[in-house]
């Protein structure tokens, strides 16, 4: 419920956001961008399911620990904040904001096909590819406000006070992306949004994870921070960031 804490321990480590959010990269980087909606799905589907169960111990939920291990991978209609925590590489592996949604909306659905986890990862997208094309702090907040009203009224300082792990509804898309959007909102730097997330109280890595992927795109990331936080990736998991980042470069066009 503070600011002020260590942004690195002996204890940092990463977890299934980062498992999660690679597959996803890799799996869009993998693919053919003519092939059909099927074939996508499908992929997204061997990825998460591959890098998922070589580190089983990353920290999913129950429901999706089931999916990675049953025999049929189908959807679960869940509205869980998975699905945003997930989609960042969408946000900048596409031209146009029309396809952006589109594959945002699809790399939910293999999982999280409830309208509410759909809807999560979209608006999270959509932030980033705005971010990254040079929208403003205020034509990203509108376009927020489009998806999440509650967020013309939300505030950083608020959230703390009722945020905590016993309330069920804070690892659902509808409590915990807004809320992770306006930490965004409510930033000075890429740090500072990610200590506005962890500060919550919640689910403060997930928060952390769609906070940062927003601010990365508005801010960057200082390279110290980004040095030391891969030094914690094993060498197949950092294998997946430099190729997407080697992509993700040719997108800024700020």
């Amino acid at each position: 419920k503070r600011k002020d804490f260590p942004l690195f321990s002996e204890e940092s480590t990463y977890t299934d956001d980062t498992v999660m959010t690679l597959a996803v990269a890799e799996a869009f980087l993998d693919m053919q961008f003519a092939e059909d909606d099927d074939v996508t799905r499908d992929r997204l589907v061997a990825y998460l399911r591959h890098w998922g169960c070589r580190f089983p111990w990353a920290g999913y939920g129950l429901r999706f620990r089931q999916w990675l291990q049953g025999p049929w991978p189908e959807p679960y209609n869940s509205c869980g904040n998975g699905s945003a925590m997930r989609v960042s590489a969408v946000g900048w592996l596409f031209e146009d904001l029309q396809m952006t949604r589109a594959m945002a909306r699809l790399s939910a659905a293999v999982t999280h096909n409830h309208p509410e986890g759909i809807k999560g990862a979209e608006s999270v997208a959509m932030a980033i590819y705005l971010a990254r094309v040079g929208a403003s702090m205020d034509e990203i907040r509108e376009r927020m406000i489009e998806y999440y009203p509650e967020i013309a009224t939300l505030k950083v300082d608020k959230i703390r006070e009722y945020c905590n792990v016993d309330d069920g509804t804070f690892i659902t898309c509808q409590r915990s992306v807004p809320e992770a959007i306006v930490c965004f909102l409510e930033s000075t730097s890429f740090e500072d949004a990610v200590r506005n997330a962890v500060s919550l109280g919640g689910d403060a890595d997930t928060q952390g994870a769609i906070t940062g992927s927003i601010a990365e795109a508005y801010y960057g990331v200082p390279i110290e921070l980004e040095d030391k936080a891969l030094s914690y990736l094993l060498p197949k998991l950092e294998t997946i960031y430099y190729a997407f980042n080697t992509v993700k470069e040719k997108r800024v066009i700020k």
